[in-house]
């Protein structure tokens, strides 16, 4: 004869603990208000919440638990868990609570049912439910990892749209207000000095490229947006006034062939102007193979405006020719005789009929009015094509 005490044996069919099923669909009610206000009383982030986000933990919680009694229910039958518990809450809830924070949750209420095993439990079934949350446990865990990995990877897929989108706009003139608040989304803090580098993107996979320029602007505690565009790699660098440094600290990951990097300037929405420079120097690179690598859009100012780069030649003209001629036509014929005198003094002298240390004292003046030497090569080519263009646009204005 059986024990009075033994559970009665289930019927065919029925469930072979439904005392414990029936039980606990009866208590989830009471155990999502009581996990509901542990949360409350030991967890200070959920406190400080807003009502709407305490209202998402609150439904996420009482899908866990219902969750539970439908997987205890029928435990043999896959079930998708993620969707189940945290389907109950709207996307925004990865964004509004950390991964840690919904860990603590789901932990506060396993803890929660864990404790009430005795209450719930029909007699002599105690085991059974405590091993079956065990196992439940593991599969949240699971799952609340697989919910906040695809978020991630949706969430990395939009922000790299997002950063397409913002580093194109700067390189299309395209740059305004709105453009400021997508960086803003992506992290971008606005620093006060900004500066784009362009060069020719590898021949690997985007992700890892620009990934790779995420590593190098960390190590070089700088702010980067950027993106492969075609066969060009383009950033967009904050923090730092040296672009010669900028580009040599994210220099890494660009192919082979030349890295230009633009003028500094004051912020994202001036950067258009760094990154035209930065174009137009890429695409004059080409006349200047003994060209540093990076070198600066500004050291190939002859290149640019041999090539019809406007701006560049009006560079030219603004910043060389016009501070000479402003500052006495005895600079501007000095250094126009020691050019064509193959840069002798003694010739440039002879043709002016002044002794060499007058032309000597009028060339350290020109290199002090405009920072380009007459005496070194590279530099005495600057002057040079400034002072053809100078001409030119002498003679273009109007009479």
């Amino acid at each position: 004869m059986p024990d009075s005490t033994d559970p009665p044996k289930p019927t065919r069919g029925e469930h072979p603990h439904s005392a414990t099923l029936r039980r606990l669909e009866k208590s989830s009610g009471r155990l999502s208000a009581a996990a509901i206000a542990r949360m409350d009383e030991q967890l200070p982030w959920y406190r400080a919440m807003p009502p709407e986000h305490r209202s998402w933990i609150g439904l996420v919680a009482q899908a866990g638990i219902a969750a539970f009694t439908e997987w205890f229910r029928r435990p043999e039958t896959p079930q998708a868990i993620s969707t189940d518990v945290f389907g109950t809450a709207p996307r925004e809830l990865t964004r509004a609570i950390s991964l840690r924070q919904t860990v603590e949750m789901v932990r506060t209420t396993i803890e929660v049912v864990e404790a009430a095993i005795d209450e719930v439990a029909a007699p002599g079934d105690e085991a059974v439910l405590r091993e079956a949350l065990l196992v439940y446990a593991r599969e949240i865990a699971f799952a609340t990892a697989q919910v906040y990995a695809q978020a991630a990877e949706a969430r990395g897929a939009w922000d790299a749209r997002l950063e397409s989108l913002v580093v194109n706009a700067v390189l299309s003139g395209e740059a305004d207000e709105g453009v400021l608040s997508r960086a803003a989304a992506l992290g971008w803090n606005s620093p006060e000095h900004v500066v784009v580098v362009l060069g020719t993107a590898p021949d690997a996979d985007n992700e890892l490229t620009v990934e790779a320029i995420r590593r190098a602007s960390r190590h070089a505690k700088l702010q980067v947006l950027t993106g492969v565009f075609g066969d060009r790699l383009v950033v967009v660098a904050g923090g730092s006034a040296d672009p010669i440094r900028v580009a040599k600290d994210l220099i890494g990951p660009f192919a082979a062939g030349p890295v230009v990097a633009g003028p500094v300037v004051g912020g994202l929405l001036a950067a258009t102007r760094s990154a035209q420079a930065a174009t137009a120097g890429l695409k004059a690179c080409a006349a200047w193979p003994d060209a540093p690598r990076p070198v600066l859009a500004d050291d190939l100012l002859p290149e640019r405006a041999m090539a019809g780069d406007p701006v560049a030649r009006q560079q030219l003209v603004e910043e060389i020719y016009r501070p000479l001629a402003e500052a006495g036509s005895a600079l501007l014929e000095t250094l126009s005789v020691y050019l064509e005198q193959a840069s002798s003094l003694e010739g440039a002298a002879r043709m002016l009929f002044v002794h060499p240390n007058t032309v000597r004292y009028r060339l350290r003046r020109v290199t002090d009015v405009t920072g380009w030497s007459p005496s070194d090569v590279r530099s005495a080519f600057t002057l040079r094509i400034a002072l053809i263009l100078g001409r030119l646009s002498e003679t273009e204005q109007p009479r």
